[in-house]
């Protein structure tokens, strides 16, 4: 089948959640969709398959409309072209695997001679062959999704959704079906929509990523360019960025309690506008303060380029210790014996400070102007 486009724009409202999301996908590529739970991520691509229906908006797939507002068009799951896989690979416990891979291509009128001998050679891309016969309850989590991922691929969808297809596998499963997932979506262009929480699923999978939050896309674009320039908060942290938010004055950026030092080259022609500094935690140094108390710290001031904060809370990290402190929320990556020797915990006073040379600035929202300015 030759790749699809898609073109959505879904309206939804359930409860107290709305949704209203834009998304494109040109033919062929992927597209991860990244946010918090309950961003509206699953809801989407429900919507995208057919699941549920949208109250406003439409999707396209190439040149079908599959569903609309105005005019009226609702177009049933099973003839949108359009296959969601899930975190459960949902076989068909009562046949064999072979037999799970045929349902699909024979369902949409492929002789069963060509089915069973597609689903051969389906097998075989995912690593499974010689395992046709068996029963989805005799196959581990990882190969249940390979024989998933090959069911969905053999009905050669226009559109093929993963809504967190990796969450539930082991680290090292979940590495391997990604994969496979990346080599099997660039062998058989299948235009694609991957739903998330995991930056390196939309690095290894995506060549676009859209930010979903509360329902609505933030931020969207190239993954790499997402991923460089994070717009909200959200999306530092996917990126493992720290983002603060303030006005550009002088030489630093200015929120209502510190001031981060910037470049005169980064400052340029953002004097007096609203901003965000970002910045990697490893650029970030920690000291101890000589106080046993918030109050005791605050009289001991800080040098040019620093500022006191508490620490929130102590994250493992493969490298060692993330210390995440509060107003604003700043993270800081320093080695297990570096944190042991500050004998950090949660309220221990800090001093951070960050090299202006390792501080981007990215235009920040106008509300960080007028907060400035209250």
């Amino acid at each position: 089948m030759t790749a699809s486009a898609l073109d959505a724009h879904v309206v939804l409202a359930r409860g107290g959640f709305a949704l209203d999301a834009r998304i494109a996908v040109p033919a062929g590529e992927t597209l991860a969709v990244m946010g918090p739970s309950g961003a509206g991520k699953s809801t989407l691509l429900a919507v995208l398959a057919g699941l549920v229906a949208p109250r406003d908006g439409h999707v396209r797939v190439g040149e079908r409309m599959l569903d609309s507002a105005r005019p009226r068009v609702r177009t049933p799951p099973s003839r949108r072209g359009v296959v969601l896989l899930g975190q459960d690979a949902q076989l068909f416990p009562h046949m064999t695997v072979r037999e799970n891979i045929v349902f699909g291509p024979r369902a949409h009128g492929v002789p069963r001679e060509r089915a069973e001998r597609d689903a051969d050679d389906w097998l075989y891309r995912v690593g499974l062959a010689g395992l046709g016969s068996r029963r989805p309850a005799q196959l581990s989590g990882g190969q249940q999704q390979r024989v998933a991922l090959a069911r969905a691929l053999a009905t050669e969808p226009a559109v093929l959704l993963l809504d967190e297809p990796l969450t539930s596998l082991d680290i090292d499963t979940a590495a391997d079906i990604r994969a496979l997932l990346a080599a099997q979506l660039a062998a058989t262009r299948t235009t694609a929509v991957v739903a998330t929480h995991d930056a390196v699923d939309a690095v290894a999978l995506a060549a676009h990523l859209a930010v979903l939050e509360h329902g609505r896309v933030t931020q969207s674009g190239p993954v790499r360019a997402v991923l460089a320039e994070p717009a909200t908060p959200f999306a530092a942290a996917v990126a493992g960025m720290n983002r603060v938010e303030g006005v550009v004055r002088g030489g630093s950026l200015e929120t209502r309690r510190v001031g981060i030092p910037v470049t005169e080259a980064a400052a340029s022609g953002l004097d007096g506008r609203a901003a965000a500094a970002v910045f990697r935690p490893s650029a970030v140094t920690v000291d101890a303060v000589a106080a046993d108390s918030w109050t005791a710290a605050l009289r001991l001031g800080t040098e040019p380029g620093e500022w006191l904060a508490r620490v929130s809370r102590l994250e493992p990290t493969p490298a060692g210790v993330r210390v995440r402190t509060g107003e604003p929320d700043v993270a800081a990556d320093l080695p297990a014996d570096a944190a042991a020797a500050l004998r950090l915990a949660p309220g221990t006073p800090v001093r951070l400070r960050v090299d202006p040379a390792a501080v981007r600035l990215v235009p920040g929202p106008e509300a960080a102007a007028s907060e400035e300015h209250d």
